[in-house]
């Protein structure tokens, strides 16, 4: 069947009075007046195979997405181990002692001292995001930082696991979420400190920009580990950003201004939470509460 294009500017090249016609069979383009072929074939832009609902595997064979998080990219080659030929024929003796140690020297020279640190330390990572729960965004912006890390050779001399939890953290802080040091030295089962050396490490010489933390993000968190109501989840809310506007928050841990003003409006509001509950659900101390109620204590009684 013959197709009209309906396109009226495409016109004839020869003639300039007829319009183009596509002969779907043949693939020519040609003229509807005078017959001059123009061209005898048209590019085809789909894929080279056709998928149907009852095909056991699929035939794309453009591979996963290039990512960051993996230590080759996704970019490495395998030798297929099924020692068949392109006809499904097995291979004979000699030629299997031959691609086995073809499949030998491939791995080993894919295996640099700086692609094992990074297959290392992406396994972990993928088995974090799991833990922790975070977004491919994050774990694709860690890995970023980590690679950037192993080519300032920061990575020398100091634990694999270590500077990974720095980068993840780092990430978190760069896209405002809420997690703490303490949170990733308790999964990863790391100290605080050496998490907040190749921290400061990281930053000062990757020239990170890391924003500061709002204690306003800190306050859905806390709230929903112990349960409270909305009522006092937006009184607490109200309470930080009256001292934000006041300036008295400058230079404080983000949550502990956010569990301190929970636990006060809980007080206004008649909920039992101790200083304990909520010094739990903030990962601080009850001393750190008692010393911030002295500076939030005033914005609160505008409530009562």
């Amino acid at each position: 069947m013959v197709q009209k294009k309906k396109n009226l500017k495409e016109r004839c090249q020869r003639c300039g009075k007829g319009t183009t016609v596509t002969d779907p069979e043949t693939g020519e383009l040609f003229c509807s007046k005078c017959g001059f072929v123009m061209s005898e074939k048209i590019e085809n832009s789909g894929p080279e195979w056709r998928s149907f609902a009852d095909d056991s595997g699929s035939k794309g064979r453009t591979g996963d997405r290039i990512s960051l998080s993996r230590h080759d990219m996704g970019l490495s080659t395998k030798i297929d181990p099924s020692n068949k030929d392109v006809t499904g024929k097995a291979l004979s003796t000699p030629m299997k002692i031959t691609i086995a140690r073809l499949r030998i020297w491939d791995s080993r020279s894919q295996s640099k001292p700086a692609d094992r640190s990074a297959k290392i330390a992406f396994s972990e990572l993928h088995k974090l995001k799991d833990k922790i729960g975070i977004s491919d965004a994050l774990v694709e912006e860690t890995a970023y930082l980590y690679r950037k890390a192993l080519e300032k050779k920061l990575i020398r001399g100091r634990s694999i696991s270590a500077m990974l939890g720095a980068a993840l953290y780092a990430a978190c802080r760069e896209a405002g979420t809420t997690r703490t040091l303490k949170d990733f030295s308790e999964v990863m089962n790391i100290k605080k400190g050496d998490l907040a050396v190749c921290y400061r490490k990281l930053v000062n010489e990757l020239g990170l920009k890391i924003p500061v933390v709002d204690s306003v993000q800190c306050v859905p968190r806390i709230s929903s580990r112990i349960g409270m109501s909305e009522k006092t989840k937006r009184m607490g809310i109200g309470i930080i950003r009256k001292a934000n506007s006041e300036k008295v928050s400058e230079g404080k841990n983000p949550m502990s201004i956010a569990a301190t003003a929970l636990y006060l409006a809980s007080i206004v509001n008649g909920e039992t939470f101790s200083q304990k509950d909520i010094a739990q659900a903030a990962n601080i101390t009850e001393v750190t509460i008692r010393n911030r109620i002295r500076d939030l204590k005033k914005f609160s009684l505008a409530y009562k």
